[in-house]
């Protein structure tokens, strides 16, 4: 063989000693092309075995850097309230896991708003049906007139009048529950 058919060997791939490199450009190289097969490998392990993950990597000019599946948030929440389960003690009920707490607190916050949404309605309906009733006249009576030196048949259509009103009450109060 020809010298100049001599092919010169590649020093391929080396095993390098781990330490720091000093040269700042070739460091942002490194970090630039270590960062991206790291991210593939993840990426190829959430696939593969359906794993959660969260990366943050600070490079060396100190930019952060991150990504996570299905976010980063979402994991790491996860990891930093990741206990134990609740326990119940009677009717006390104690929370090791900081997300089952916040959860159930904003669903009792909820409820509440809903209950005190629905107690400003039922004050606002009663005021009306009491100043309707006192404007209402029933069959010839005034609700607050005296009833004691009322006739018997008088006495009966006023209990028709009452029970009337109070079914109209009733139904007025559960469209509100409903509603």
């Amino acid at each position: 063989m020809s010298s100049s058919m001599v092919r010169k060997r590649s020093l391929g791939r080396q095993i390098i000693e781990i330490k720091r490199i000093e040269n700042k450009d070739a460091r942002q190289v490194c970090f630039s092309k270590r960062w991206s097969g790291l991210f593939k490998k993840v990426t190829e392990l959430c696939i593969l075995c359906g794993a959660d993950f969260a990366i943050i990597v600070f490079s060396p000019g100190g930019k952060p850097s991150s990504y996570g599946h299905p976010c980063v948030n979402s994991i790491v929440d996860r990891y930093r309230y990741h206990d134990t389960p609740s326990i119940t003690l009677g009717n006390k009920v104690t929370f090791s896991n900081g997300m089952q707490r916040m959860k159930l607190l904003s669903e009792l916050n909820q409820q509440c708003s809903e209950l005190l949404n629905q107690l400003e309605v039922a004050k606002k309906t009663r005021i009306e049906l009491e100043e309707a009733a006192k404007a209402r006249k029933m069959d010839g009576f005034l609700l607050g007139r005296e009833i004691e030196g009322l006739e018997m048949n008088m006495l009966q259509q006023f209990q028709a009048s009452m029970e009337e009103l109070r079914a109209e009450v009733v139904k007025r109060a559960d469209e509100i529950i409903k509603g």
